[in-house]
């Protein structure tokens, strides 16, 4: 719950500290007071937007601090922990927002800075204000299915869960099937792009290896006559015997005979002898692969140029699809698999138009499922809400809770919720929006909330002008509805009305002051004394009589009464 509400320099109020309490928590005050200043500076700290208007004339700042307590702190762990928020000791959480001339904004959980989407996600968890614009929500399609759902408990989770699921699956399906459709130009431009790049690679008819011996070829053809003048010459060196100077054959001859001459004298030289005889077979055996290498080379010009035109292919090649050409050839096989792929998108359309189909089915079956659930509801809802109307003093009231169902699927199902109302005798149904005054809204909306009373997790409630367009005996009812709420939640409400204001358990009076051309609002818990006087007031208006007096003390004690 709300513990404590600290305010400077907000508006026209100095500074003010408020301590509520459980149960319900009554502001009162004249007109013009500042009671709307309360309910716009827990706005202001809960999330709404800051304007440096709200700034008390002559200051810096305004500052706003809410100081909650909550017995069940396990409904914000998750979103602390997410949000790095520290949790202190004894479940509390102190919230504060500061406002500059300047027009910037701080917002500040235990200490911690936070943005303005992270503080509406944490105080829409543990307060809500009931205003006139929260009567304006309930006028809403939307806001009147949240309002069956809740009442559905587990049951409508669950269903509503899978549904949510089917949905998010079933749109992830469509969305791709719809870029498959949307990129049909882009993806003929790519399937041309791929048709180029493979008849290109094709055509070079390149093999693993092939850059190897291409260049080998063209590096001997290039270089064909000066390797046949050096084969020329290096035969010359080993067999030739011209200018009277032997070849290197017939000098190793030589040397094989002079040294077998001497293997008569000593055995030990005839391994020389061999040595040297098998050297100059070798050289034999080389000087015939030489004669038979040079006599093949033949110079072949425009083998050459074909030569020369491949290595510059492969070598364009490179610069586009690999630095060799086992990469050219795995590219090749890689934006064939893709071509493919694409080409084969026909498939694919069918397949996923098959998928849609049958996960519609099952988020059909879900939905029905969802649907039933909430028919269900609805006509418990109509009867609460009948009760609830009678003793609100709406005895005559119609209340018809209206499921229309959509021809498209969302997250929600397909249901759309709207609720029905004939407030007089004879009148046809109409929509909520139609036709409720603002008193009516007050009750129908206090009507809502004492059937969620049970199952609503929110702790704290601001009720602002839900006493609008009441009086008499409806006022009275209204205030026990209030009262009860007030018993599973704590409950702040400013009234003017007596019959409420009479029900509180803590009873705060908003005064304006004046002086030196100085205005300034303050707040004050009241006794029971006060109390009287206030109450009194609210009967009588300025005229404070010994009638009104005892006719306030009457209501008190009849509060007591009906608490008891």
């Amino acid at each position: 719950m709300l513990l404590e509400l600290n305010i400077e320099n907000f508006a026209i109020i100095d500074k003010v500290s408020i301590s509520f309490t459980k149960g319900l928590n009554i502001i009162t005050g004249e007109t013009g007071t500042g009671k709307s200043i309360i309910v716009d500076a827990i706005a202001l700290v809960l999330g709404s937007r800051a304007d440096k208007d709200y700034i008390r004339s002559g200051a810096e700042k305004a500052v706003i601090e809410a100081i909650f307590c909550l017995e069940q702190i396990s409904i914000l762990k998750n979103t602390f922990e997410q949000y790095g928020i520290p949790l202190e000791e004894d479940n509390l959480i102190l919230i504060s927002r500061e406002v500059h001339v300047n027009g910037r904004s701080i917002s500040r959980i235990n200490g911690r800075a936070v943005t303005l989407s992270m503080l509406t996600e944490v105080t829409n968890k543990i307060i809500n204000i009931q205003s006139q614009h929260e009567n304006q929500s309930l006028l809403s399609k939307e806001r009147q299915l949240e309002l069956i759902d809740l009442l559905g408990k587990d049951v409508i989770d669950e269903v509503r869960k899978k549904v949510r699921l089917e949905y998010r699956n079933l749109s992830l399906l469509k969305n791709k099937l719809n870029r498959l459709y949307q990129n049909e130009m882009e993806r003929q431009r790519e399937i041309d792009l791929l048709k180029f790049q493979i008849e290109e690679i094709d055509e070079a008819d390149l093999k693993p290896n092939e850059e190897e011996n291409i260049v080998n070829e063209y590096n001997m053809l290039s270089n064909s006559e000066e390797i046949s003048n050096t084969m020329i010459n290096v035969l010359q060196e080993l067999i030739s015997d011209s200018y009277g100077s032997k070849g290197i054959v017939d000098r190793l001859t030589n040397l094989f005979m002079m040294l077998d001459k001497l293997e008569k004298y000593d055995k030990n030289i005839k391994s020389y002898a061999e040595i040297i005889e098998g050297v100059t077979y070798q050289i034999q055996d080389v000087a015939r692969d030489i004669r038979k290498y040079e006599s093949n080379i033949d110079y072949d010009h425009e083998k050459l140029i074909v030569l020369e035109k491949k290595l510059d292919l492969i070598n364009r090649l490179k610069r586009k699809y690999g630095t060799t050409v086992e990469e050219i050839l795995s590219y090749r096989d890689s934006i064939n698999d893709r071509l493919q792929t694409i080409l084969n998108l026909d498939e694919e359309i069918k397949k996923l138009k098959t998928e849609i189909i049958e996960m519609e089915k099952v988020l059909n079956d879900y939905c029905k499922q969802l649907t039933s659930e909430r028919q269900k509801i609805c006509k418990d809802l109509e009867k609460q809400i009948i009760k609830e109307f009678e003793e609100l003093n709406m005895g005559e009231t119609i209340f018809k809770a209206n499921i229309n169902k959509l021809d498209y699927f969302t997250d929600n199902g397909v249901d759309e919720i709207e609720f029905y109302i004939s407030t007089n005798p004879g009148q046809p149904l109409k929509s909520l929006s139609k036709i409720a005054s603002g008193g009516e809204m007050s009750r129908i909306l206090l009507a809502f909330k004492s059937i969620l009373a049970e199952i609503d997790s929110i702790p704290s409630l601001i009720f602002d002008e839900i006493d609008t367009g009441i009086s008499g005996r409806t006022a009275q009812i209204v205030g026990e509805k209030i009262l009860k709420i007030s018993k599973t939640h704590q409950i702040i409400c400013i009234t003017h009305l007596p019959q409420i204001a009479a029900m509180a358990d803590t009873h705060f009076l908003i005064t304006k002051n004046i002086s030196e051309n100085n205005t300034s609002t303050s707040i004050k818990k009241i006794n029971m004394e006060e109390r009287v006087e206030e109450i009194s007031r609210l009967i009588g208006g300025v005229s404070l009589t010994t009638t009104t007096k005892q006719h306030a003390k009457e209501m008190i004690s009849l509060s007591q009464k009906i608490k008891k």
